[in-house]
């Protein structure tokens, strides 16, 4: 596993340190406690906003039409990236929702531990190895996002002294309290407690947008070392949370809304709390697209965007059964044998150590794909007017004489059509397989 470098802190002095931070700025301001079971009003929220953070509100939360996010939702939300006691690699989801950033965490993590590390038994992690693994996999999902380099990186977290206080899972539940917390330079534990999922009960919406720091970090180095310091933030209280918004403000709102289908769908659904497919999608692969195909597609003069390489972990859906959608080569085929899987109401991740299951994109399976891109619609047949488009893009030979001879072999009766299935038999018919 790739190892994030350890944070030495002493003998920093603050002028050092500034230049360690490119900036800290306080990402919203300061607000008032909610009341549980109240629906937080975004709009009152978002007046004292700069541009800036409504944006960053109106992507993850969007605009809903009651006025405000449930109570219950956010709260939901508010866990940290907890290990399970009984499986040392596994995290710990406690409320439907934040699934849709903990799994694709998780198929990393899985990456990581199983193909980055050197042990026998994947199954057993010391604390210090889980520390390890989980800050190398959320440095190496922020580097996927981060759209140019020389823009930084950014963090988000608990402004000085106003981190929750974090506590055991117990059957009572103990009230929320606000502590002065270490700077993040100790990366000293509050207490060695495994951190509960909904520490600080009364945290609502407006208080947790009320007390955020981002700072900006200037290189892949200072990145690794600034999120090993801040392992205590990521598995406490909104850990969740404060990473999602990391990799958001890291990605750029702006490039997000260019890849997003529909802007005004947001990140996290405000009625049932669940993440959108786009979500997913910029987690796993760093591009916040909608779809789950390979390339781009034209529909009814609209251009469709979907993954444009093979991911590292992969992601298939039951909705493909019910031929609502159509998972692309690039991600049911990924570089490990590692699947996010996506039911009618959750996000669950297997895996294998057998990587003759993935492989790269053989020149039969790269035909299919591309042909593919020019049938939208998945008719199994393209015009026949595409056809040179089609071997230009798979580099075949495309001259108009031998573009004519292949359309009259692989069109005999002068329907207009090509099929896949003579088309890949006519150009990899030693590589065509059922």
């Amino acid at each position: 596993m790739p190892q994030a470098r350890p944070a030495h802190r002493s003998g920093l002095s603050t002028s050092e340190r500034a230049t360690k931070l490119a900036s800290t700025d306080l990402l919203f301001p300061r607000g008032c406690w909610t009341e549980e079971g109240v629906p937080v009003d975004l709009p009152a929220l978002k007046a004292n906003m700069s541009e800036l953070n409504k944006e960053v509100v109106d992507l993850v939360w969007g605009r809903p039409s009651g006025g405000g996010v449930s109570a219950s939702i956010f709260r939901r939300w508010t866990q940290g990236f907890v290990f399970s006691e009984n499986e040392h690699t596994a995290l710990e989801q406690f409320e439907g929702g934040p699934c849709a950033v903990i799994a694709p965490v998780q198929a990393f993590l899985l990456k990581n531990i199983l193909f980055n590390r050197d042990s026998s038994n994947w199954r057993q992690m010391s604390a210090e190895e889980q520390k390890t693994a989980l800050c190398s996999t959320l440095s190496e999902i922020l580097e996927s996002a981060c759209s140019s380099p020389s823009t930084g990186f950014c963090l988000v977290t608990w402004a000085k002294g106003q981190s929750p206080h974090t506590s055991t899972h117990t059957n009572t539940q103990a009230p929320s309290q606000t502590q002065d917390m270490p700077e993040p330079e100790s990366s000293q534990p509050p207490q060695e407690q495994q951190p509960t999922a909904l520490a600080a009960e009364e945290l609502g919406f407006e208080r947790f947008h009320s007390v955020l720091h981002k700072r900006t970090v200037v290189s892949v180095s200072d990145l690794r070392e600034e999120v090993l310091s801040l392992y205590h933030t990521w598995r406490g209280c909104c850990g969740v949370l404060l990473f999602l918004y990391s990799v958001i403000l890291t990605k750029g709102i702006e490039n997000i809304r260019n890849e997003i289908q529909d802007t005004m769908e947001p990140l996290i659904d405000p009625v049932h709390g669940h993440g959108s497919q786009s979500l997913v999608n910029l987690l796993v692969t760093g591009h916040a697209v909608s779809n789950v195909w390979d390339g781009d597609r034209e529909c009814s003069g609209m251009k469709l965007h979907g993954i444009h390489k093979q991911a590292s972990v992969g992601f298939l859906t039951l909705m493909e059964s019910l031929r609502y959608c159509k998972v692309g080569t690039f991600l049911k085929s990924p570089k490990f044998p590692i699947w996010i899987l996506g039911s009618e109401t959750h996000l669950s991740v297997f895996f294998t150590k057998e990587m003759s299951l993935v492989g790269p994109e053989s020149p039969s399976e790269q035909a299919r794909r591309v042909f593919q891109s020019f049938d939208p619609e998945d008719n199994g047949f393209i015009p026949e007017t595409l056809l040179e488009d089609v071997m230009k893009a798979l580099d075949l030979v495309s001259e108009p004489e031998y573009v004519s001879l292949v359309k009259s072999k692989l069109d005999p009766e002068s329907l207009g059509i090509i099929l896949l299935g003579p088309f890949l038999l006519e150009f990899f018919p030693d590589q065509l397989s059922n």
